[in-house]
């Protein structure tokens, strides 16, 4: 069966989430941030992300904005600066405006010159995702944006990819479903999508029941598999 839908996790797939700390430590007045900024962006994301995880299986849900100050409020604390309250607003402003990689434009006009359906679907609250859709200037390239807000649980919950088909009418076969982060790859190709992980820090595949169809360094030749 063809590929009619290609969908794309947000962030860390199209929005570089390293951004935000990135452009506050390139900033006149933060270089005592400068040596902090890499580890900040890694324990933010992670941390961001294991609170997804444990919010769904305790079943105590909040929306992705409230996770990700949780998730910064522990880096910055990890790293002694929990005390610098500025620091905190800037980096939270600027996640509202995370930069796209830079391939992502070309990438999705060219899905779409092949009459490709495509949408987001992510963990993100709908306000923080058009928010960075509309800094990054894709949204005339997009379809929809699908937040799982909408039934109350992060991914990789069944129902969040559940939500590609309630929205396309198309069937999981038809599916290209495109993620940075490997856990979730390997789970939509669980559900029954054909999926692709883009590893840019090229790490180990996760070891769960299913496993990523392809795996890429970036997003430039996505169109490629969408056929």
């Amino acid at each position: 069966m063809p590929i009619t839908t290609c969908i794309f996790d947000a962030y860390g797939t199209l929005f570089d989430v390293a951004a935000a700390a990135r452009n506050v430590a390139a900033e006149p007045g933060r270089e005592s941030f400068a040596e902090h900024w890499p580890a900040i962006a890694t324990h933010w994301r992670l941390k961001q992300l294991q609170y997804t995880w444990l919010r769904a299986v305790i079943g105590a849900h909040k929306d992705f904005w409230d996770v990700t100050q949780d998730g910064l409020d522990w880096a910055l604390e990890a790293e002694g600066l929990e005390d610098d309250p500025t620091l905190r607003e800037r980096l939270l402003q600027l996640y509202w405006e995370l930069e796209a990689y830079p391939e992502v434009p070309a990438m999705l006009h060219a899905l779409k010159a092949k009459g490709m359906n495509t949408a987001i679907l992510s963990n993100g609250s709908p306000d923080m995702l058009n928010g960075a859709v509309q800094s990054a200037g894709i949204g005339d390239v997009l379809d929809d944006v699908l937040s799982v807000e909408s039934v109350g649980i992060f991914k990789p919950a069944d129902v969040v990819y559940d939500l590609v088909g309630q929205r396309f009418g198309c069937a999981k076969e038809e599916v290209l479903f495109v993620s940075s982060n490997g856990w979730d790859a390997g789970a939509a190709a669980g559900y029954g999508f054909t999926t692709v992980w883009v590893n840019r820090a090229g790490e180990p595949v996760d070891r769960l029941p299913a496993t990523p169809n392809t795996i890429l360094s970036d997003l430039t030749t996505i169109p490629d598999l969408a056929v």
